[in-house]
């Protein structure tokens, strides 16, 4: 199968786009230091108050078996923070929503993570699981969730907004 090139654009550390360069995904230890692209995680919250986790796929290198606290990917090429969101969303999760809220925005080591939460009131079993990137999901209340270690929860930095 072949597997489409996946572009990221690039930024400072002020959060502004240089123009004219394209960093590739697979690629990343070839990105220049001070350059970054945008990776948005997005907390998921039913309407009855339990939050969306979901188990990264066996198959993964990096967190093998982790429960993540957000859905989360990096923004292509030409894609806003908002569009690359709701796209994950959808293709993680089958959720397709229309509106996001900004939880918060921070500059890691590689990226800069968007943060962003989603309401949503859908049918809690209609969720779609992405082959080769999660393997489980399960809904959870806040308690739950701040009572799970760091060794099994990928994503604890989204605690702050539960």
């Amino acid at each position: 199968m072949n597997k489409k090139v996946e572009l990221w654009d690039a930024y400072n550390s002020d959060y502004e786009k240089i123009e004219g360069v394209t960093l590739i995904r697979g690629q990343e230890d070839k990105i220049p230091k001070g350059v970054y692209h945008l990776v948005c995680e997005i907390l998921v919250r039913h309407i009855d108050g339990t939050y969306l986790l979901t188990k990264r796929s066996p198959d993964k290198i990096l967190y093998p078996n982790m429960w993540e606290a957000s859905v989360s990917g990096s923004v292509l090429q030409n894609e806003t923070e908002i569009e690359g969101a709701l796209r994950e969303l959808r293709e993680e999760t089958g959720i397709i929503a229309d509106k996001l809220e900004f939880l918060s925005k921070e500059l890691g080591k590689t990226c800069w993570h968007i943060r962003f939460l989603c309401v949503v009131d859908c049918d809690k079993h209609s969720i779609q699981l992405r082959e080769g990137e999660t393997c489980d999901y399960k809904w959870l209340s806040a308690s739950e969730i701040h009572a799970m270690s760091d060794k099994e929860l990928l994503g604890w930095q989204m605690r702050k907004h539960i």
